[in-house]
């Protein structure tokens, strides 16, 4: 592979800093942080990206001239939300499996935990995901990044399951692992609207529909 042609494959990172313009001074990353927390909160109000930039500026205390010195489009704002939004969200991933893995000493211990810790993070992080996934439908620059995120959250939480192998029925445990991570996630995700459509798709009580969950995964995993 030629220089110019690993520079063309080169993975681009998604962060505020890739679709937005790098302050220049203290001031400026304040104004920054304004322009991306009122966007966010009214992205997360209406439940969507029909908002205006005046808004913005109203809304963040901040001038229009310095939301186009800092963003191209409203696009790259937008953008640039979901992007810190996936950020939080992998971050909130990262110390949940960490405590759970630190407290839970047998696999019997860490699916339920699983499933409940798992549930809450994602209820606090739903507003934003849905207006991603939403976003990720047509917008090539959200899509992969979101696709990345959505794997490096299954490579995760599968290695947390399999740090208890001898409980583990059958053989191969990582697809079972896999398996059961993705009944998780698909459950959690449809109850919580996080897909093409807005509503739940029953009005099943959460906390048992949790309890539930985790007893079938668990059954499933140590399953002869």
């Amino acid at each position: 592979m030629t220089a110019s042609s690993r520079a063309k494959t080169k993975t681009v990172p998604f962060n505020v800093e890739s679709v937005s313009r790098t302050p220049q001074q203290g001031r400026s990353k304040a104004s920054l942080e304004r322009m991306l927390g009122a966007a966010r909160t009214l992205m997360v109000e209406r439940g969507s990206e029909d908002f205006t930039l005046i808004e913005v500026s109203k809304r963040g205390n901040v001038s229009i001239g310095s939301i186009y010195l800092r963003f191209e489009s409203k696009d790259n704002l937008v953008r640039a939300v979901i992007a810190n939004a996936m950020e939080d969200l992998t971050r909130a991933e990262a110390a949940m499996l960490e405590s759970l893995m630190a407290r839970c000493t047998t696999l019997r211990e860490f699916v339920p935990q699983f499933v409940e810790h798992y549930a809450k993070v994602l209820t606090e992080n739903a507003a934003l995901l849905r207006l991603a996934m939403a976003r990720a439908e047509h917008d090539p620059l959200v899509a992969g990044p979101g696709k990345t995120a959505a794997l490096r959250a299954v490579e995760k939480s599968v290695d947390a399951m399999l740090r208890y192998p001898d409980e583990f029925g059958g053989t191969d445990c990582k697809t079972r692992a896999t398996a059961a991570y993705y009944i998780i996630f698909a459950t959690l995700a449809r109850q919580l609207s996080l897909g093409s459509s807005r509503e739940a798709v029953t009005d099943y009580d959460w906390e048992e529909l949790k309890h539930e969950l985790g007893r079938m995964c668990l059954a499933y995993l140590t399953a002869p």
